[in-house]
């Protein structure tokens, strides 16, 4: 079965295709609810798929074209028609600033707002509202949603219809790995959403946050609970911190589980399809690059990123910012010491420098997204909320980066690698939950780009002339 056949099999029907473009294309544009959806995401897998299927590009194009202009329309109609009362309804409840950021640029640029405004990401679902609200004239408003939606549909569609169109031409993969790519991806975007729904609901304004303190106060003992964690951090019960523990302790239990007991006679079969995926796709310069990474994610590499951070630290006298991400990397250590030699498994490949090292779990990724979540969270609550998402995905970006060079140099199973994430985010939320139990003074002001440079020096000096370990 060639790449092609697996995606027939895979994606819906062309017909369900253009009806999803449309919907994600009417979302995306609507008021409140595309203030909170992927829709770039989604957009792109949509096109993808419809490219693979070889649907034609001017109904791809119509469709999200349809989309669009119902989606900023249904938006101007219930900003015209509600008026005011628009603002009580949530999200817009919680953060007033959305719509404050909308009415500016409402007002600098006019009619043309309406226009200009699809392709301005954090205001394209608002500015039809504050048109609406403002009593914009239909006519105007129909006018400046038609002719924005024309360019908009396809410089949106056209992206991801363009890669499934011709990725399989660029990349020609063994045919037993096409239906795991096709699965990771998806498996990929579906992580995209629930991360991006679960941040935001999981917040002191979030639906989901509210919900379960609605439950908990019916009850005497969760209300005791629940008043007693939010009196120790200001007010808000570290909810996110909470399920990141339960989730991750649940993933690393059941997938340590799965992975002794099916692969005690050897890889499992995803592990070997994608082993040997990997090493189709290796070039010299892939290659080159994974070894300086794994230089990165071993112990001189760990510490040449965090000395200057913790210098500061204690220059600052924050032994207690010190010892919580001190003690996040020590535990972290000390679980990947005792975890490789109880569980004992064999590494695909083991260069000299690992001799005796064992595969499960990698320490690489566990230490990644240890560091990288520790040093998101404490540098995300030092910013305004709208802008902490980008953090959180600059982290998110380095541990997979570290996690998948150890495929490409081929050192580590897959399996190796979500084990690894997994019980690096249970040592994330245990020193989350950890800091939180009282009240914490503010790390800024921080010289973070002094410090981000120093880390970087030190790295450099470290792939350029240390050894592996």
């Amino acid at each position: 079965m060639n790449l092609a056949d697996a995606l027939y099999q895979l994606t819906p029907s062309p017909t369900l295709l253009l009806l999803i473009i449309a919907t994600i294309a009417l979302v995306e544009s609507l008021a409140l609810v595309g203030l909170l959806v992927p829709g770039v995401v989604l957009m792109t897998a949509a096109a993808s798929l419809a490219g693979h299927q070889e649907l034609s590009l001017p109904l791809i194009v119509a469709a999200a074209f349809v989309g669009a202009v119902l989606g900023d329309w249904i938006s101007f109609w219930l900003g015209y028609t509600q008026h005011e009362r628009v603002t009580r309804l949530w999200p817009l409840s919680r953060h007033p600033e959305w719509l404050a950021r909308g009415a500016r640029f409402f007002q600098r640029y006019g009619t043309l707002s309406v226009f200009f405004g699809r392709f301005v990401g954090p205001v394209r679902p608002v500015v039809p509202l504050i048109a609406g609200m403002l009593r914009m004239s239909p006519r105007a408003f129909t006018w400046a949603n038609l002719a924005s939606a024309a360019l908009w549909a396809p410089a949106y569609v056209l992206p991801g219809y363009l890669l499934g169109r011709t990725w399989q031409q660029l990349l020609d993969v063994p045919e037993g790995a096409q239906p795991l790519i096709v699965a990771l991806a998806a498996i990929l975007v579906a992580l995209i959403v629930i991360f991006s729904w679960l941040r935001q609901q999981v917040g002191r304004s979030g639906r989901l946050y509210r919900l379960l303190a609605r439950v908990a106060r019916r009850h005497p003992v969760m209300r005791r609970l629940w008043l007693s964690q939010s009196a120790r951090a200001r007010g808000e019960v570290p909810l996110a911190s909470w399920l990141l523990l339960i989730l991750s302790l649940g993933g690393v239990s059941g997938w340590t589980l799965m992975v002794m007991q099916h692969g005690a006679d050897g890889p499992l079969v995803m592990d070997a399809r994608l082993h040997a995926l990997f090493d189709y796709l290796a070039t010299p310069w892939l290659e080159t690059a994974s070894q300086a990474l794994a230089r990165v994610g071993d112990t001189y590499g760990v510490l040449a990123l965090v000395l200057p951070w913790g210098g500061w630290l204690l220059w600052r006298r924050r032994l207690d910012a010190f010892a919580h991400i001190g003690g996040g990397l020590g535990l972290i250590a000390l679980l990947n010491t005792w975890g490789k030699a109880f569980f004992d498994r064999p590494r695909p490949g083991t260069p000299d420098y690992l001799t005796g090292s064992m595969a499960y779990p990698s320490a690489h990724s566990s230490t990644a997204v240890v560091l990288a979540g520790l040093a998101a969270a404490f540098i995300a609550r030092e910013l305004p909320h709208r802008q902490r998402h980008w953090v959180y995905w600059g982290a998110i970006l380095f541990a997979a980066v570290m996690a998948l060079s150890r495929l490409v140099i081929g050192v580590h199973w897959f399996s190796d690698l979500v084990g690894g994430a997994l019980l690096g985010l249970v040592v994330c939320a245990l020193v989350q939950l950890a800091w939180q139990v009282r009240p914490r003074a503010p790390l800024a002001p921080c010289p973070w780009a002094w410090l981000g440079i120093g880390s970087l020096v030190l790295v450099a000096a470290r792939i350029a002339w240390l050894p592996p370990i």
